[in-house]
Parts: C-alpha cells; structure tokens; sequence
C-alpha cells in the first residue's frame, strides 16, 4: 500500500493572515507532496512498503543505507504532525496542558520562552519540539527531517523552521514566525490529546 498525502486538516486560507494560502500551498501541496512521492519511490517492492510511518522510520534510523528512506518517511510524519499543530484561533491552552507545562518548567510564560529559544537556535533546516521523555514533558530541537519518535520519545507539538515554512510571508524574520505560530496558531488541545493517548 502506497504512502499518501493527508490533506490539511483545515482550508488553505484557515491560518491567515499568519500563514498565507500561498504559503500552504507550496508547503502541503509541493514540499510534504515530495517527501511522500520520494518515500513511495525509495521502498517500492521492498518490506518497507507495507510498513507504517512509524514502523519505516524506527527500521531506518541511524541505518546509512537507508538515510534515504528515513530523511523522506521522517519529514511525512513530521509535516502530517505539523498540520495538526496549528489552528485557526489557536494559542490558548487548555488546563490540564498548562498545570502539566507549569509543573515540569515552571510557568507558561518560561515553557514559550525555551520553546522559542529552540525554534530560533536551530542552525539551518530543523523543527522545535515539546515532547515526552517518560513521564517528563522536554524542549527539543531536531535538524534536518530528526524527529523524537526516532530516539523513543513521544512528541507532543512542533514548530518547522525549515526557510519553506515561513519564507513566503516572514521572508528571513523566522522570530516573528515562531511568535506568531506560539500566540495565535498553536494547536495546545492537540497537544493536550498527545499527551493523554
């Protein structure tokens, strides 16, 4: 069964003025379309091909004659999370979310600031990310198409800050980006849901 592209799981022009249809556009329909046409090339006719996301990237991680298959499986799974990251309306916080945030970082107000500190000190290509190490919710940064999944952590939220992310509407500006993803498009329910499957 061949790898497909989720559609958004909003209207392209859902996350103006923030995020430009335009932007969604090239992002969704050519970017994450790549990595899924790459990926369906890359395990055709192999055992791969049969596999989940997950199943191809812990198979491929860390394998070098597979760098191909896990950067391409990786950057689906990441930009199907993604999209599910953001909203229309978002930014606001649902309580049990927020008493978990201000438990393991001791106020919403410092988790936005080592959020934000990771989206703007990834050097180059990469993604920012809260996720779970056990029972401990962390800030991460990840380069290229790295993902936590990959090292046995369950992800939670992500910001892309790949140039493609962005460029369109903030051109070089990823600060006011990442600022406007965290106060105004930041899915916190789905982050919520994450972190009580």
């Amino acid at each position: 069964m061949a790898f497909e592209l989720p559609p958004l799981p909003y209207a392209y022009d859902a996350l103006a003025p923030y995020i430009s249809s335009e932007t969604l556009h090239l992002h969704h329909d050519k970017h994450h379309q790549t990595y899924v046409t790459n990926l369906n090339n890359l395990t055709k006719d192999t055992p791969l091909a049969d596999a989940s996301l997950e199943e191809v990237i812990k198979a491929s991680v860390g394998d070098a004659s597979k760098v191909g298959i896990f950067n391409n499986a990786a950057q689906v799974w990441n930009h199907t999370f993604f999209w599910q990251c953001l909203k229309k309306d978002g930014g606001k916080m649902p309580a049990a979310l927020e008493q978990r945030i201000v438990a393991d970082f001791g106020s919403v107000e410092k988790f936005k600031e080592e959020l934000t500190q990771a989206a703007l000190t990834q050097f180059g290509s990469g993604w920012a990310w809260l996720y779970l190490d056990g029972d401990k919710l962390k800030i991460g940064k990840t380069g290229n198409a790295d993902t936590p999944l990959a090292h046995g952590h369950k992800p939670l939220f992500t910001i892309d800050v790949w140039e493609h992310a962005y460029y369109v509407d903030f051109q070089n500006r990823r600060a006011d980006f990442v600022k406007a993803v965290i106060d105004n498009l930041a899915n916190w329910d789905f982050a919520a849901e994450q972190m009580a499957a």
